[in-house]
């Protein structure tokens, strides 16, 4: 190839492709600094001895000091319990509004009067946000009890139901769970739509079939509908699960990062902000980019296959 007709080819490919790059060049700078750049500095941060306000200032010098800021956090028993907590939060949202979800999405697949206004009350807690849902459920999930009793422990009261009182969230062992209420509350009816939409693209011709062929609902629900559900449930568990590994205002509105019961890691890692320990913030938010990353990347590189 002569140097011509490489210039040639050069100016051809810049026409097809220069456009498109300058186009999307701000942004790709925009998030190239702010997104991957700033994660490179979390996790360099991570990898260093700065726990002091002078070390963040620059008025004491800091050291590389590798692993050691997570091998101390998985050391520290205030963490594991933070991270036990979030691994249960975790499982309790997840099957909550998994099955909540789907129960809902079932029933309204069914042709039943008023639908649209099931519907609307199912997703209307989506539009609340954490922290104005969780003010309520502060005083819903409040532990007093007997005379005391308020929100939900008063209306077991009233009821008869003095069995139900419950700690909620000041139980140290069980108190994640309570948060995990609200959560539910609030995004199960997202995983309803998704479900809903799943059912309604399942067309009624594929189960007239099988029902003309002899199979029985179960039969028509485990060969038919269930695998065509599969990929709804397994994008819901993606975003449900990630969001559930980030939570923090929806704790912080209902207890407070002072509370033992509810602390998550993401509470750790505000509690080490205020008290200028930037490694070990860090440190915790490289892990639950991990963890988040174990989630979705997964997922990301099966579509991406699939879609090829």
């Amino acid at each position: 190839m002569t140097s011509r007709q490489g210039a040639r080819r050069r100016r051809r490919d810049w026409r097809q492709w220069g456009p498109g790059l300058l186009l999307i060049s701000p942004s790709l700078i925009l998030v190239g600094i702010f997104v991957y750049g700033m994660i490179g500095i979390n996790i360099n941060t991570s990898l260093l001895n700065m726990h002091t306000a002078g070390q963040v200032s620059g008025r004491k010098g800091s050291e590389p000091v590798g692993l050691d800021n997570f091998i101390g956090l998985f050391a520290n028993p205030d963490f594991r319990h933070s991270f036990m907590n979030l691994v249960l939060f975790t499982v309790a949202f997840l099957a909550g509004t998994l099955i909540l979800g789907f129960l809902w999405a079932w029933l309204l697949d069914r042709p039943i009067k008023g639908e649209g206004i099931f519907r609307s009350i199912f997703l209307f807690p989506m539009a609340v946000s954490f922290v104005a849902s969780g003010v309520v459920w502060r005083w819903l999930l409040n532990s007093a009890q007997g005379e005391q009793a308020s929100g939900l422990n008063r209306l077991f009261e009233m009821l008869g139901l003095r069995f139900l009182e419950s700690s909620w969230t000041q139980d140290t062992t069980l108190g994640i769970l309570a948060i995990a209420l609200p959560a539910i509350w609030q995004l199960a009816g997202y995983v309803m739509a998704l479900f809903l939409a799943g059912f309604r693209g399942i067309p009624e011709d594929l189960r007239e079939a099988a029902r003309v062929d002899g199979a029985t609902e179960w039969q028509l629900y485990r060969s038919i509908i269930f695998p065509q559900l599969t990929p709804i449930a397994l994008s819901a568990v993606i975003i449900i699960g990630h969001m559930s590994l980030k939570s923090f205002d929806l704790v912080m509105s209902i207890t407070d990062q002072r509370t033992y019961s509810t602390k998550v890691p993401a509470i750790d890692m505000f509690n080490f902000m205020t008290d200028n320990d930037y490694s070990n913030a860090a440190a915790v938010g490289t892990i639950l980019l991990v963890l988040v990353a174990i989630a979705v990347v997964p997922y990301l590189i099966h579509d991406a296959k699939g879609r090829r």
